[in-house]
């Protein structure tokens, strides 16, 4: 439909991939080369930047492959989430999943017979052995793409205070459009650029916590599965106003969460002015 491609359009302009004419930009083709969403091929360009590309690779190969959680057979819910909870990580989804890459290649790495190794713990752990397999292959191609496009991967530093920060910075960077914030307290979430309410995926990470972050970044959102919003990390509204194009906020449709970004906005350019003062 016209307005599904003046949107598209708007979305590459948003990311940077147009030039003034609305040919590709060279950042554009840059972000061509990687066969992805380009939000997502966004937010790996921005890791070169922020130095957490490792990271970034593994959630990419990771929201890109089929969804790794199993549907719990009847009876054993319970046992699957004790299970996902090990991998469960406080800053959300994404960051759950490089920990549940992680665990996976650990079990590789550990195993003799790998092939039999990797299906029994992913069966123990109600996890797709084909899901991470193919976010392997996945992951491998985009490390190849990234070498033969001269990019900097940077050494993983998973879990450092600063690389959890990088890792959101890059994310916001392509998904700034993916934003929704909790207006009630108990998980109804309405996105930002939409304006439709969204619920929390039942595989989130939060549902397992019993967590309910108010602004949170959401990989998906799905009409087909209960308007959830799929793959969710927290993060802070002085984040968002630091990486979102103004000109895309200044779009937004009037809201309350457009209000309270524009607040924490002019709060951070007053704090910012006082500072300069002091000098």
């Amino acid at each position: 439909a016209p307005e599904s491609l003046m949107q598209a359009l708007e979305d590459l302009d948003y990311l940077a991939a147009l030039d003034n004419d609305g040919n590709l930009s060279e950042f554009g083709i840059i972000m061509s080369e990687f066969p992805l969403d380009p939000q997502l091929s966004k937010s790996i360009l921005a890791s070169c930047e922020f130095e957490c590309v490792d990271e970034m690779l593994t959630i990419a190969a990771m929201v890109t492959a089929p969804n790794c959680f199993l549907h719990a057979p009847p009876g054993t819910e319970e046992i699957a989430l004790t299970c996902w909870r090990k991998f469960s990580h406080p800053a959300g989804d994404h960051f759950t999943l490089i920990n549940v890459f992680n665990a996976f290649k650990e079990a590789s790495a550990d195993s003799a017979n790998q092939y039999f190794c990797n299906e029994k713990w992913c069966r123990d752990y109600f996890l797709s052995c084909s899901a991470l397999r193919m976010a392997e292959i996945i992951r491998a191609e985009l490390v190849a793409i990234m070498k033969r496009i001269e990019l900097p991967i940077s050494e993983p530093d998973f879990g450092s205070k600063e690389n959890l920060l990088s890792i959101k910075k890059s994310l916001l960077s392509g998904y700034f459009m993916h934003i929704a914030r909790d207006v009630d307290g108990s998980g109804n979430y309405l996105m930002l650029t939409h304006r439709q309410v969204a619920q929390l995926h039942p595989f989130s990470s939060y549902h397992n916590t019993r967590r309910v972050p108010e602004w949170v970044l959401f990989h998906e959102f799905s009409i087909a599965e209960d308007n959830s919003i799929r793959v969710v990390s927290e993060i802070s509204p002085d984040l968002f106003m630091e990486l979102a194009p103004q000109y895309y906020f200044s779009n937004l449709p009037p809201s309350e969460s457009k209000d309270i970004l524009q607040e924490v906005s002019d709060h951070s350019a007053n704090v910012s002015a006082t500072k300069e003062e002091q000098k």
